[in-house]
């Protein structure tokens, strides 16, 4: 086929095969299973030698197509507990679409007005969707991540200014190290965050008051008066049991003794979205930089992330490059989302989630969210309900932490049968569901997000737990009999 050129009118049936494939995938997705280790062996026809020539778009994307809707894992069915891994709603997944047929430079809004006012817009209504001041700034990331990294180098602008250094100009030379502390809920991907910026991955001081994580307010308080110059890092959803820090007392803490407050709502932020637990993010208003997903409760495709912060000028300082003249000045909403994030080149990703906003609003959003926090309930209470499961911490929101504990298994074998157990579940590949250590012992965490997940999904999960728990357990008596 050579040069693209030749190949522009095939471009219109290319994306006609892939809109041909959709509907038969998205109504089989429901009802296959997460992986099916069967079609493996297609991810070899992937590979090869560099073609020379190729074969065009129309037979390329056919190839495609042919290896990656048998083998692609359907984390966006509804039976994927593992991780914390939404889908991609109806209006969101179309608007993707959108993004890729459009094909905008959304980081300048010369290159396309359409995605920065988009961007505008959006930022607006998830300020309003979490009851964030208005005035905060905004700018949408490709995830959590990078939105923590987006709000904890704000924080380090104005920790430095603090010690009347311009750090992004001048860089850390010659300052003493950022304090920053959290409870033991602090996420991998802030210390990520922090170990990029050069304040040091392992430089966070944790004030816990038990073996689970929990602040000790009091401890902080303490710490906090001796410090100086401070970075708290609050956690609105832990990873593994879905617990909440006191955010409204970290508020506290933080103006007391003239801290920033930063809040990871990677998941946890959307507990806004209903009044049965609104009150898990009190305070979050007060923070000067917050962090959170789309593309696991908001149901945005891959990749889709939001960072907040207070001062909306901060965002400007901390990323604008005054280095590049030929770059338009921003006005209003005319805004260089360029100069507010790490990311110069970037796709409008504020489509998929202005479509996912106009298609549901709150009120959709709110339904799914309560929906969720009664599959959770539901799915307690089944292990509660069954003799050889055992519920490991409290239900807060939508993560589930229990194990399978059957009788007449020692206490120092559990550890090893749970993993095992969770090495299972991903190679039956009915449900998806993997293990963490909570508390010191190996436990399960399904997490439920997915739009699509209904009660049958729950109650196939607890069967499956408890079926192959079974199978597990009897090999290990044969083993020890033998």
């Amino acid at each position: 086929m050579g040069d693209p050129l030749n190949d522009r009118v095939n471009a219109a049936e290319a994306l006609g095969l892939v809109a041909r494939a959709a509907g038969p995938y998205l109504d089989a997705l429901p009802d296959l299973p997460v992986r099916d280790a069967a079609h493996a062996h297609l991810l070899d026809d992937l590979d090869g030698p560099l073609p020379e020539s190729g074969d065009g778009a129309v037979a390329a994307v056919a190839e495609l197509l042919r290896v990656g809707v048998p083998a692609a894992t359907h984390s966006s069915g509804p039976r994927f507990f593992h991780l914390v891994v939404g889908g991609a709603t109806p209006a969101a997944q179309a608007a993707d679409w959108v993004v890729s047929l459009l094909d905008q430079a959304g980081g300048v809004w010369l290159s396309s007005p359409l995605a920065a006012r988009a961007e505008a817009v959006v930022l607006r209504w998830l300020k309003e969707l979490f009851g964030l001041p208005g005035g905060y700034g905004g700018v949408l990331t490709s995830g959590a991540t990078l939105a923590n990294l987006v709000g904890l180098a704000c924080a380090r602008s104005w920790w430095a200014r603090q010690h009347g250094v311009d750090v992004v100009a001048d860089g850390l030379a010659g300052l003493p190290r950022m304090p920053v502390f959290a409870s033991g809920y602090l996420h991998s991907s802030t210390r990520k965050s922090l170990q990029v910026l050069g304040l040091g991955r392992d430089h966070v001081r944790t004030p816990t008051r038990d073996d689970a994580g929990r602040l000790d307010v009091a401890a902080l308080d303490r710490e906090l008066a001796d410090a100086g110059p401070a970075v708290l890092v609050g956690t609105a959803g832990e990873v593994n049991a879905g617990d909440y820090d006191p955010l409204d007392e970290m508020a506290d803490v933080a103006r007391r003794h003239g801290a920033w407050l930063h809040v990871d709502g990677a998941f946890g932020l959307f507990a806004a979205l209903s009044p049965r637990t609104a009150h898990l993010v009190r305070g979050v208003g007060r923070a000067d930089s917050v962090a959170a997903d789309g593309h696991k409760w908001l149901n945005a495709p891959y990749d889709s992330g939001f960072a907040f912060v207070r001062d909306r000028d901060l965002l400007a300082r901390t990323f604008g490059n005054g280095l590049a003249p030929y770059l338009p000045e921003p006005d209003g909403e005319s805004v260089n989302s360029n100069t507010l994030s790490p990311e110069s080149a970037r796709r409008a990703r504020a489509l998929p989630i202005w479509a996912a906003l106009r298609a549901y609003g709150r009120e959709g959003h709110r339904a799914m969210v309560e929906r969720h926090l009664d599959l959770v309930l539901r799915l307690g209470r089944r292990i509660a309900e069954s003799p050889d499961l055992e519920l490991l911490a409290p239900i807060t929101l939508f993560v589930v932490c229990f194990r399978y504990r059957p009788p007449g298994v020692p206490d120092d074998e559990l550890d090893g049968l749970n993993r095992r157990l969770g090495e299972a579940l991903v190679e039956d590949a009915r449900v998806y569901a993997g293990t963490t250590v909570y508390r010191g012992v190996v436990a399960l965490r399904p997490a439920i997000v997915n739009w699509r997940t209904t009660e049958p999904d729950v109650d196939l999960l607890v069967t499956v737990v408890r079926e192959l728990g079974a199978r597990l357990a009897r090999r290990r008596s044969g083993g020890a009999s033998g």
